[in-house]
């Protein structure tokens, strides 16, 4: 098949775009700039030069590939301000509503058979009921201010792409990243953790949910062969709550503790989205998409890939 892959060089672009050229896909990546043009064609894609955000780029670029599939990995997040996170998030949330709109109403018009977005499993779900989350389950009606814009943006992505008209739409909700370098695991989270900047707040009641990078591309190629519709939780097979994976990543890494800092503390000096993020958030469950994706995570825990990822 012909797949068109939006954010071929971000963290989960540049894993998949070798899967599908190895499973005897044709593939083009499109970037945002000309500097990474090299970088698509080691990865074994035809480069595009593409602007997210520019709605006649974006049509031009699907009508030449010609795709079956379109992959929407579009992102911009580096550089997180947790303390505003909306603010620093204003990109990716673009990308998430104007760009999601120009790449299914191009994809609409080249007759495109399947899309696939990436969403998030994890903070966005109703902070009520159990610790972990299917699918089904609502996302927060009420999020603290600091994240209300990127929830309502990931709203608008999920609704626009299963509600895309005459194809496929699915949508992959990846847990936390972690990889070489990336996510949870990137060296500077690993420092602040290190020097004790990365503390446990309040209870450390948060659960959360884990993603490989390596396991998150395998799942977005079983959604583009496989994937029936709908929205998927792509996680591992553990998730944890903070007081749990935060001491355990410090031992890992041969750290001291994380020190524990009253929630109260933490909200003055963090702000209130990352004392939900680590005192109310929801976890998910994989079931769905190994039953329907018959994927399965080579990274079960991620403790096991943490140490695999840190001995690398």
């Amino acid at each position: 098949m012909r797949v068109l892959v939006a954010g071929a060089t971000g963290a989960v672009g540049r894993r998949l775009v070798p899967l599908l050229t190895a499973a005897g896909h044709s593939v083009v990546g499109l970037t945002h700039t000309a500097a990474k043009v090299a970088v698509v064609q080691q990865l074994g894609a035809e480069p595009a030069i593409v602007d997210g955000l520019d709605r006649i780029a974006v049509h031009r670029a699907v009508q030449q590939a010609r795709p079956e599939i379109v992959v929407h990995e579009m992102t911009a997040l580096g550089g997180v301000d947790w303390r505003r996170f909306d603010r620093s998030l204003v990109l990716t949330n673009r990308l998430r509503t104007e760009g999601t709109d120009y790449l299914v109403a191009a994809a609409v018009a080249a007759g495109v058979r399947r899309l696939v977005a990436q969403s998030y499993c994890g903070w966005p779900y109703a902070r009520t009921g159990g610790p972990i989350k299917h699918e089904g389950d609502l996302l927060d009606p009420s999020p603290p201010r600091a994240l209300r814009r990127t929830l309502d943006a990931i709203r608008h992505l999920e609704t626009a792409v299963t509600g895309a008209p005459g194809m496929v739409g699915i949508v992959l909700r990846y847990g936390a990243f972690y990889g070489p370098n990336t996510g949870i695991l990137a060296s500077t989270v690993l420092d602040d953790i290190r020097r004790r900047r990365f503390p446990l707040i309040g209870d450390g009641g948060g659960w959360w949910s884990f993603a490989h990078v390596d396991d998150a591309a395998a799942a977005t190629l079983a959604a583009i062969e496989r994937g029936a519709g709908g929205i998927y939780n792509v996680v591992d097979d553990e998730p944890a709550p903070v007081r749990v994976w935060l001491p355990a990543l410090a031992q890992t890494i041969g750290a001291s503790s994380p020190m524990q800092v009253p929630r109260f503390v933490a909200r003055v000096l963090a702000g209130s989205a990352v004392v939900t993020m680590m005192t109310e958030s929801r976890a998910g469950t994989n079931a769905k998409a190994k039953r329907e994706l018959r994927w399965q995570p080579r990274y079960t825990s991620w403790r096991q890939g943490f140490a695999d990822v840190m001995a690398a």
